[in-house]
């Protein structure tokens, strides 16, 4: 029996979906948004200095073939071609460029409704909504009331909340109800909570997570989001690719917000952190699961910290350091193991606006040879990895090995 990886480094996209002109940061289509060429192209021009220098250098990811599938996807180059991995692009069937659509699809199960998505108006919420969340907060209102950045937002508004006890609540254009309150004076326990409280009522209506912000600091020193976050999603619509192992008896340990995003579904143990910690709990289970086992990892600080923010320095720092990462892990892996690297929609740190944007991902594989996958689709990937654990697919999708 062998084992399988997937890491899905979130926002890493690579252009070229066919339907991009159908989706939006603000009045600007995501026609010709492209997170890796454009990442790429700003470290040509000396454009993406801070923190770093020259050209983006990815030899890891390259040589498993992010460069063939870079222009495979859209055309793009600036990027070496020649590879050693199975490479591929994928496109998404699903109509939304967020989190779960992404995840889910990736383990075989594509979103068969629309997404509730907030108005970019101020306020932008129900009214009712808005009672509702008073009164599971035990409060005389709610701050924010707006499409924000998260950042951007306690900065804001952090001191009327610590003045008042009052929770932020704000949103963007994705499908999301966020909720931002300080760890010391709001209290951990009762965000969570909260956010418990509202989950029913906004999955009904098809928001697809309501997410627990919290921070620390003061009006003088500043806030700082935490690595506390939770998010409570959605259940995913039929059984993924999670359930099917699980369902073989197999194990499945999830890294970063997988559980949150699966609703723990499927899932024996979940390892959080922030990336570094995250990559030496995926190191760990290198060493340590079982034959059999499905690891499932998201790296979120190329979406979180770098993408919506539009640092592109910052980003292209980012994933030279996971490609340094990679490389040392790689060679560890056992005999027979399938690693495969993808991800879940773009984040294009050029483009206007602070969302996501809609773009095919790459999918990289290590451990099934060199040869090229073509354009594919995501349920493929969960096809394929069910196919080399040896456990019944029951989605749409069709194995590439």
């Amino acid at each position: 029996m062998t084992r399988a990886f997937l890491i899905v480094i979130d926002s890493v996209g690579i252009g070229g979906a066919p339907d991009a002109d159908r989706y939006f940061n603000g009045t600007r289509p995501d026609t010709w948004a492209n997170t890796v060429a454009h990442i790429a192209d700003a470290c040509a021009t000396g454009a993406a200095a801070d923190g770093r220098s020259g050209r983006l250098s990815l030899p890891t990811l390259c040589d498993l073939g992010l460069g063939a599938a870079l222009t495979l996807a859209s055309g793009a180059g600036g990027l070496p071609t020649q590879a050693s991995g199975a490479w591929g692009a994928a496109t998404e069937l699903s109509r939304g460029k967020d989190t779960p659509s992404g995840h889910w699809e990736l383990a075989g199960v594509p979103v068969p409704w629309d997404w509730t998505v907030f108005p970019d108006t101020n306020p932008c919420f129900p009214d009712d909504l808005v009672v509702m969340t008073c009164q599971a907060a035990g409060t005389g209102g709610i701050l924010g009331n707006r499409h924000a950045s998260g950042t951007t937002i306690i900065a804001e508004e952090g001191a009327r909340h610590m003045k008042t006890g009052w929770p932020i609540c704000y949103t963007s254009a994705d499908s999301v109800f966020q909720i931002a309150a300080h760890e010391e004076t709001f209290g951990l326990d009762r965000l969570q909570k909260l956010c418990a409280d509202m989950a029913p009522t906004l999955h009904a209506m098809k928001v697809g997570r309501v997410i627990a912000r919290p921070f620390v600091g003061s009006p003088e020193t500043g806030f700082t989001r935490t690595a506390n976050r939770h998010d409570y999603a959605i259940a995913p619509p039929a059984p993924t690719l999670c359930d099917w192992v699980h369902a073989a008896g197999q194990p499945i340990h999830a890294i970063g917000k997988i559980g949150d995003i699966f609703s723990m579904r499927g899932i024996d143990d979940v390892r959080k952190g922030r990336d570094v910690a995250l990559m030496g709990h995926l190191n760990d289970l290198v060493d340590q699961a079982a034959d059999g086992a499905f690891v499932f990892a998201n790296f979120v600080e190329f979406d979180s910290e770098y993408g919506h923010r539009r640092d592109v320095s910052g980003y292209a720092r980012h994933l030279e350091w996971f490609d340094r990462e990679l490389g040392k892990l790689l060679p560890r892996l056992r005999d027979g193991d399938l690693l495969i690297v993808t991800a879940d929609h773009g984040n294009d740190p050029t483009w206007s606006g602070t969302d996501h944007t809609r773009e095919r991902v790459p999918v990289l594989c290590h451990g099934i040879g060199a040869r090229a996958l073509g354009q594919i689709a995501f349920v493929d990937v969960a096809a394929s990895i069910a196919a080399h654990l040896n456990v019944p697919s029951h989605g749409p999708g069709k194995s590439f090995l």
